[in-house]
């Protein structure tokens, strides 16, 4: 079991700063705003050969019944109490607040195990310093987040709390066996966070009626069935007009491009009672060029009133308007009431099986023979193009290289024709596939 460490403290303290070092990477968005972080990150880690999930929590602050504020705090709470030792971290130049001293009330009633980080602390004169040891939590580790400083001694500190069975032996480390990678995206406000939290049974993300409300991508394991998957909920994508110059705005928008990145297959929400918005169409686009496995869930269907046809209508308009993804599964759910959630795992494993499939080069040249005969390549300058040989260079998204002469003149529609008679032969509709053109000399062309 690895050693569980939640990272809690007063917004703009350094919380995020801090889960980014020991991270060992960037991974929750950092910036001078109190309050950037609303839900709690987690990531899972190795530090000193110990096996560490490390969690980043919002502010504790407390606020009337079911407001954001105290729902930020409910979801600290639940993460001091699944740790096994709480990194509390105090800004040593702003001293200790009343705000400091709630919380280590608070984690002193958890009864979980305290190490005490006064951040900040880069600075050679610190005139606060000597309040951290009024909490009572023990001496204080004087660290800077941002520098780097301090960060061997924090270390041995949290360690010494780790149990036998988090050290990673030699196989595990070698074994390289993940989850599926899987992010949530779409335009703000279409139910991304609803849609996470109802995956895992739990109000893991925030939710508001209010647009972006989620800053930065939440992830979290899903375990489906026997299937362990990784799963990313992430900030609204709204067009890039609206978001220059707003800072948060930018950082947040960066954070999901790389939960994309990330992803190896992304579930693309629609709003059944808007859908697919030019803004919808540029995310989808973006998604097929990152090469990524693509589902849709047209979220919102129960406030639809006339249901009759609407999928049908759907499914035209998604493959008219999007043919790099043609196909691609589409499946009318309601991330509130349930409907239509079970058949939304089968669509993603069935887009993931897609991603990764490998065809053989016989069953490939015996598909090229085929689609040669039922529609050659155009002339040009009165040459005929010659494909003489297919063959699958990579999977995960599939890619093919066709060998033969002119290939650099083959037009656009006839590319477009092989991929759809590919999707077609092999069941890889939804996958953006990728074709290489080599004009070098064909291997098998002598013996022709």
């Amino acid at each position: 079991m690895p050693l569980t460490i939640a990272i809690v403290g007063r917004p703009n303290v350094g919380k995020s700063t801090l889960f980014n070092r020991l991270a060992g990477k960037r991974l929750a968005i950092v910036h001078d705003t109190p309050g950037v972080t609303r839900d709690r990150h987690e990531v899972r880690t190795e530090i000193g050969g110990v096996e560490i999930r490390l969690i980043d929590t919002a502010g504790f602050e407390e606020g009337e019944a079911g407001s954001l504020s105290q729902r930020m705090t409910d979801q600290t709470r639940t993460a001091i109490a699944d740790a096994d030792v709480c990194l509390f971290v105090v800004d040593v130049r702003a001293g200790i607040t009343a705000g400091d001293e709630i919380i280590a009330a608070a984690l002193r009633r958890s009864g979980k195990p305290v190490v005490l980080a006064s951040n900040k602390s880069e600075a050679r004169e610190r005139p606060n310093e000597a309040e951290a040891y009024g909490l009572g939590l023990g001496d204080p580790i004087a660290v800077s987040a941002e520098h780097a400083l301090g960060m061997d001694e924090l270390v041995d500190a949290l360690l010494a709390f780790a149990k036998p069975d988090a050290e990673i032996s030699a196989e595990e480390q070698e074994e390289g066996h993940g989850p599926l990678k899987l992010a949530i995206v779409g335009r703000p406000n279409v139910g991304k966070s609803s849609l996470f939290n109802r995956l895992l049974g739990e109000e893991r993300a925030l939710t508001s009626p209010e647009a972006g409300t989620t800053r930065d991508a939440v992830i979290a394991k899903w375990k489906a069935g026997d299937r362990d998957i990784l799963l990313h909920d992430t900030a609204g994508l709204r067009k890039k007009a609206r978001v220059a110059g707003h800072v948060l705005e930018e950082m947040s928008v960066d954070s999901t491009l790389e939960a994309i990145r990330f992803a190896e297959c992304v579930v693309v929400m629609i709003d059944a009672t808007a859908p697919f918005e030019k803004q919808d169409l540029t995310i989808a686009d973006l998604i097929a060029r990152e090469g990524r496995a693509v589902v849709f869930a047209v979220n919102k269907w129960d406030l639809l009133e006339n249901r009759g046809g609407a999928i049908s209508n759907l499914r035209e308009k998604l493959d008219r308007l999007l043919p790099q993804v043609w196909g691609a599964p589409l499946i009318a759910v309601s991330a509130r009431t349930g409907e239509g959630i079970d058949r939304l795992l089968p669509a993603i494993e069935e887009a993931d099986r897609a991603w990764n499939l490998r065809i053989s080069t016989s069953q490939l040249n015996k598909f090229l023979e085929d689609a040669l005969a039922r529609h050659p390549p155009p002339a040009i300058s009165g040459r005929r193009v010659r494909v003489r040989y297919m063959t699958q260079v990579k999977a995960r998204p599939p890619t093919f290289a066709l060998f033969g002469n002119q290939l650099d003149g083959l037009p656009e529609h006839y590319l477009r024709y092989l991929t759809n008679e590919l999707r077609e032969a092999f069941d890889l509709k939804g996958i953006p596939m990728r074709f290489v053109l080599r004009t070098s000399k064909n291997p098998f062309a002598d013996n022709q």
